[in-house]
């Protein structure tokens, strides 16, 4: 977004065992974004948590 608006080029994505993926949340900062996912991950659960950069052209 700009314009004005929040730019957000970090997604934290799940990943589930089928290997389906889900964006989870966008954020400013790539610390931000890991310290999510490094939280989500914590859970024990069998997803896995990875941060991406989004390409602003195709968000």
């Amino acid at each position: 977004m700009t314009d004005g608006g929040a730019v957000l080029p970090w997604v934290v994505i799940r990943q589930d065992e089928g290997g389906n993926r889900y964006r989870v949340g966008r954020y400013a900062t790539r610390v931000e974004a890991e310290k999510v996912a490094d939280r989500l991950d914590t859970r024990g659960s069998r997803q896995l948590y990875v941060v991406e950069k989004v390409d602003r052209a195709t968000t």
